[in-house]
């Protein structure tokens, strides 16, 4: 499989709020692919195939990284941030990062902490980030508060068929959204496809709930990463192994008839399935999608994934090709889908 586009996603910074430059790229990939795009002010991009078939599958897959965002230039050149998503303040202590200015420009410095609280967990707001200058009025040459900040690292090949970078939460998701609208319609699916690259996933979750309104899908499959358990952050929500297959979700929100539909297409073509437990809300687009409108029937397929929300990530890229081909294969295979339980 190619994954040169996935790589370019991985070399592009889009922090939560800011996933333009990105998103221009996703069209510029998918254009040979698709039949039209819908796009929205808050940066969402749907690429879709076959608009005039009354079944729509929206796939959600959220374009925006995790990272920091600038709020206070201090008089000694040194600067103040705060999280822009779920980030782990420790993890950026001592690490070589880029701000992310509002005209696009990368300014390149280093995070360190305030006196005192290198022992001990911190917040973000302890950080500082030295851009290498020793005044405020130096600093205010280079960046502003409102500027993002996200590691500096790039992505590396490891053994056995894995992968390592920042931000695989959730590129991963988005790429993966991507190749199987293109699988799909390799397959030649008559069903409508809309492939979201989502965005504000991290933050706010706006780009799933527009993209709700919009579609008005029939059912919505959502990808997103989960913990691999037996590690540091294994946090007993199933066993979830690298290399395993695609996980399906166990929740309150995820529609029962759809789980068992993507099983059986699973079974047909021999792709191994694993599982996961959350019980009420799962962290992903798929809360405020259920919520959308009258409610969207919705699935939730993750990717499983070692050191989330750090500078290395790892993934398995045969769970990515597995989720490609189970997602293309079970869209081809849908056919007049009622979900609501007391219908058959």
């Amino acid at each position: 499989m190619d994954y040169n586009f996935l790589y370019e996603m991985l070399e592009t910074e889009s922090p939560s709020g800011f996933e333009f430059n990105m998103q221009k790229k996703v069209m510029n990939y998918m254009k040979p692919s698709v039949d039209e795009f819908i796009t929205h002010h808050s940066g969402n991009v749907i690429s879709v195939i076959n608009s005039n078939c009354p079944t729509k599958v929206l796939l959600a897959g959220h374009i925006d990284e995790i990272g920091l965002m600038i709020s206070e230039v201090l008089p000694n050149g040194l600067c103040k941030v705060t999280r822009a998503g779920g980030i782990r303040a420790n993890m950026y202590i001592g690490q070589k990062i880029n701000a992310i200015t509002l005209d696009g420009r990368k300014v390149p410095g280093v995070c360190n902490v305030i006196k005192g609280a290198l022992e001990k967990k911190i917040s973000a707001e302890e950080l500082l980030v030295d851009f290498g200058v020793d005044s405020k009025e130096e600093c205010l040459k280079l960046v502003h508060p409102g500027d993002y900040v996200i590691f500096d690292t790039t992505y590396q090949k490891l053994a056995n068929q894995r992968l390592t970078s920042r931000a695989l939460d959730d590129k991963l998701g988005a790429f993966i959204c991507l190749e199987a609208l293109k699988k799909a319609k390799e397959y030649k699916t008559k069903n409508g496809v809309y492939a979201l690259t989502s965005v504000g996933e991290e933050t706010t979750m706006r780009g799933s709930t527009f993209a709700g309104y919009m579609v008005h899908p029939t059912l919505a499959l959502v990808v997103d990463v989960t913990f691999v358990t037996g590690t540091a952050e294994g946090v007993g929500c199933g066993d979830v192994q690298l290399g395993k297959g695609p996980v399906l979700c166990h929740s309150s929100i995820v529609n029962k008839k759809l789980n068992s539909m993507l099983e059986k297409v699973a079974k047909e073509y021999n792709i191994p399935i694993q599982y996961e437990i959350a019980v009420g809300s799962t962290g992903t687009d798929a809360d405020r999608l259920y919520y959308t409108k009258e409610g969207i029937p919705c699935a939730l397929i993750s990717i499983p994934l070692k050191n989330m929300h750090s500078p290395s990530e790892i993934c398995d890229l045969r769970d990515v090709e597995a989720i490609i081909e189970l997602i293309a294969r079970f869209i081809c295979k849908l056919e007049h889908p009622t979900f609501n339980p007391y219908e058959e």
